[in-house]
C-alpha cells in the first residue's frame, strides 16, 4: 500500500480507559518501562473539561521525520506507506532521536540500551489488518487513515497541548472535543 498512513484520533470519543495503550504494550511484548502508545489526560480550560478529555498518541510517523534526519547509523527508514520504521538492530542507543523528535515519542529501553517507538504494527497493515491499538480501542476513537484518501473537513492538525506541526507534519489528525451534555451518578 503506497500514500501516507497515520492516524486519526477522536478526543471526543476517547474515555481515557488505557485499552489502545494495553494492546500494544502486550501484543507487542514491550518491556515494562516502554509504551509505544500513551493515553494522556488534557489540560482544562473553557471549553475542554479536565476531567473528561484525554488524547492518545503514539508515532505519528511524519513526513518529515526528524529522528531520521539527525540518527547517525541511519536506524529509520520511510516507508513507501509513510510508515517511520525504525530498526533496532542498526540503532546504536545515542538517544539522538528521542532529542530530536518534537512530540518526544522515540524511547530508551534499559535493558537494550537502544531506542525503540511504534511502527504502526507494519507486519499486520502488510497482512489487511488495523494497528493493535486501533483494534484494542473500545469507543472507535483511534482509526488508521490513508491521507492520500483523507477528506480533513471535520479534523484538525493542531489542538492545544500538541507540538507544532509544522516542524515535521506529523500523520495524526484530531476531532475535537464537543462540548455537550455530561451525565454524572454519583456512586
Amino acid at each position: 500500500m503506497k500514500g501516507q498512513l497515520g492516524f486519526l484520533v477522536d478526543i471526543d470519543k476517547c474515555i481515557g480507559c488505557h485499552s489502545c495503550e494495553m494492546a500494544c504494550k502486550n501484543q507487542n511484548q514491550l518491556d515494562p518501562e516502554i509504551r509505544w502508545r500513551i493515553v494522556y489526560p488534557m489540560k482544562g480550560n473553557s471549553s475542554v473539561p479536565t476531567e473528561r478529555c484525554f488524547l492518545s498518541l503514539a508515532c505519528n510517523h511524519c513526513e518529515k521525520p526528524e529522528c531520521m534526519r539527525v540518527c547517525p547509523v541511519r536506524a529509520y527508514t520511510k516507508l513507501e506507506n509513510g510508515i517511520v520504521f525504525h530498526d533496532k538492530n542498526r540503532c546504536i542507543g545515542c538517544r539522538m532521536c528521542i532529542m530530536a523528535c518534537p512530540y518526544q515519542v522515540p524511547q530508551f529501553n534499559s535493558n537494550t540500551k537502544k531506542v525503540e517507538k511504534c511502527n504502526l504494527c507494519a507486519e499486520r497493515i502488510e497482512q489487511g489488518l488495523n494497528p493493535f491499538c486501533v483494534d484494542g480501542c473500545i469507543t472507535d476513537a483511534i482509526t488508521l487513515i490513508n491521507f492520500n484518501e483523507f477528506n480533513e473537513i471535520k479534523a484538525e492538525r493542531e489542538i492545544e497541548g500538541f507540538p507544532n506541526p509544522n516542524i515535521t507534519n506529523p500523520s495524526v489528525r484530531f476531532i475535537p472535543y464537543k462540548p455537550g451534555v455530561q451525565i454524572r451518578r454519583d456512586v
